[in-house]
């Protein structure tokens, strides 16, 4: 440590969010370089490769192979599969000084599947599994929480390659397998959740989730087993309700537009259903269900959800109302700030899609708007008073719901995504031309899987997860030393025998992070000890002269005085342990 270069830093930075971010910067293993972007430093630079070691050696082992990408990449690949576009803010885009496009990679399927086109075209020679480890670029519009979302971070990003979509399950199962490995080596908790796809497109999606209050990503889960990101999660349908005689009522509420007011004025446990935004692209297309019907004012769409229930956690970011609810102002009969859904449907006369949340079901009452200024309609049954087009998730997901495989009531929790895995089937393929010829000699388009391992994020995961009060708590696997020695005093004979013994255990095959700075006080020393997080902390001071060292476990706190005689055999034997 005399010539390490390596500062810890008393205080936190004052840019620094989250514990991992705090401590991670202390204990000299990263630097902040820029917004979202972090400098390695010698400590951690060995923490992110020993997680890169654990994520290839899994990789290697379930066949798949190395190949790496330039992160400078042209525009034309993600042209033509519309993502130059769909990007939009968060692409990093530049020019050469020709004037020709280019982008710093944030993903790569554009380019293994052109790498694949060019050097294969028959069935013989799939299935096909590479990947690589590369650094990838999002414009974030606000960098957050250290290296959990930064503006350049490193991936696994693998993709495989079928004739066929059983060759793609059997793919995708080895992936699985070869993730759980991978996360169980690193030592961290994680949850697999089945997800979405977005747009990645493709089918099965499950993400690897890392359960903490710091996440950005909400998912659901069961005592059962169940677990699903809100965003795939389907509703338990509730059953119909017969369509009885409870009259529907109109009453005057002219102080109160919102259906919420209205319905705290009434005192019968009546739900609420509103009305509410244009339902996007990406909502129609994942819930295809929906009739089929096409309006005169295509693409006019509106959505009903239950008013206790906020707006379902879809697409990127709030759904905006958009130009549907306005058109519907315009409808014969609604009301400006009171509308219902009595005029909208497939039996009615608007030209808007109607579609409703699955817990609006037949027999079931709510309060709406009447589409009468400073009216609303209690008792609307739906069915009998109100029709739709189809039907749509558009109401978030709430604690104590039923789990849709009757596994038992759903509770929420937060996560960091750590892993997430596609089938993406045929959808860049078929954009680039991908095909090979198949055993009748006639060209079929291959069908991918798409696999990705946050690397940088991982560092920070097992940072936030492992840590103590003191400092941080390194899993053996990943940590960046075996064993941090420490030598304390200013005998010359302490020295001595630490270095004797380093020597010993590096002959053994550890690590050693030997703290031989001579003018360091042992108070400071052992700070630093407890910060940096090695997982055997070994200290080699006053008891040498009884001839004693102490040998203490770092994630345990238990310690042990051992005889120098045997100290390298007790610490090789607790590091193999």
């Amino acid at each position: 440590m005399s010539t390490l270069f390596l500062r810890t830093l008393r205080d936190d930075p004052a840019d620094a969010e989250v514990p991992s971010h705090r401590l991670l910067a202390r204990g000299g293993y990263i630097r902040r370089a820029a917004p979202g972007g972090f400098t390695w430093l010698p400590l951690g630079f060995r923490v992110f490769r020993n997680v890169e070691r654990i994520v290839r050696e899994e990789m290697d082992a379930m066949g798949a192979q190395e190949v790496h990408f330039p992160a400078l990449l042209p525009r034309e690949p993600y042209e033509a599969t519309n993502r130059w576009t769909e990007y939009g803010p968060n692409l990093f885009r530049l020019k050469d000084r020709r004037g020709n496009d280019f982008l710093l990679g944030p993903t790569h399927e554009e380019m293994f599947t052109l790498l694949v086109k060019d050097l294969y075209g028959s069935y013989k020679d799939l299935p096909l599994s590479l990947y690589q480890i590369q650094t990838k670029y999002r414009d974030e519009a606000r960098p957050r929480a250290g290296l959990f979302r930064g503006r350049e971070f490193t991936m696994k990003d693998s993709y495989s390659f079928d004739v066929d979509d059983a060759g793609l399950d059997r793919s995708y199962a080895a992936h699985r397998a070869a993730y759980i490995k991978i996360f169980d080596r690193l030592g961290l908790e994680y949850v697999i959740v089945s997800a979405m796809s977005g747009a990645m497109g493709g089918s099965k999606s499950e993400e690897f989730l890392h359960p903490t209050s710091i996440g950005e990503d909400t998912f659901v889960r069961s005592a059962g087993g169940y677990a699903a990101n809100v965003e795939a999660v389907s509703t338990v349908v509730p059953d119909a309700i017969p369509l009885g005689g409870c009259p529907r009522r109109t009453s005057r509420t002219p102080r109160h537009p919102d259906h919420r007011d209205a319905g705290r004025r009434r005192a019968a446990d009546v739900p609420r259903c509103r009305v509410h935004r244009r339902v996007d692209a990406e909502e129609r297309r994942r819930h295809a269900r929906a009739p089929r019907r096409q309006p005169g004012a295509a693409g006019h769409r509106l959505a009903g959800r239950p008013g206790g229930r906020r707006q379902a956690a879809r697409g990127a970011g709030r759904p905006r109302r958009g130009r549907a609810v306005h058109r519907f102002r315009r409808e014969p009969g609604a009301g400006q700030g009171y509308i219902g859904p009595q005029v909208l449907g497939a039996d009615a006369e608007s030209k808007i899609r109607y579609l409703v949340d699955p817990r609006v079901v037949p027999g079931s009452r709510w309060i709406t708007g009447a589409n009468e200024p400073g009216k609303h309609v209690f008792d609307l049954v739906a069915g009998r008073d109100f029709t739709w087009d189809g039907v749509i998730e558009a109401a978030e997901v709430l604690a104590g719901d039923p789990a849709p495989d009757g596994s038992g009531p759903l509770e929420l929790a937060r996560g960091v995504e750590m892993g997430h895995i596609f089938q993406l089937g045929r959808k860049y393929a078929e954009a680039l031309d991908l095909k090979v010829l198949d055993e009748n000699g006639k060209l079929v388009t291959v069908t991918m899987g798409s696999y990705g391992i946050g690397v940088s994020r991982a560092v920070a995961a097992i940072a936030e997860s492992t840590h103590d009060e003191l400092g941080l708590v390194w899993p053996r696997e990943v940590a960046p030393a075996d064993v941090h020695l420490v030598a304390t005093g200013k005998d010359a004979a302490v020295f001595e025998a630490a270095e004797a013994l380093a020597a010993e255990l590096v002959a053994a095959g550890l690590t050693v992070l030997y703290d031989d700075r001579p003018k360091v006080s042992p108070g400071v020393k052992f700070k630093d000890a407890e910060l940096l997080g090695m997982p055997t902390i070994v200290t080699v001071g006053r008891g040498l002269a009884e001839g004693v060292i102490e040998v203490r476990d770092r994630r345990t706190g238990e310690r042990e005085e051992v005889p120098v005689a045997d100290a390298g055999a007790r610490v090789l034997a607790a590091v193999k342990g």
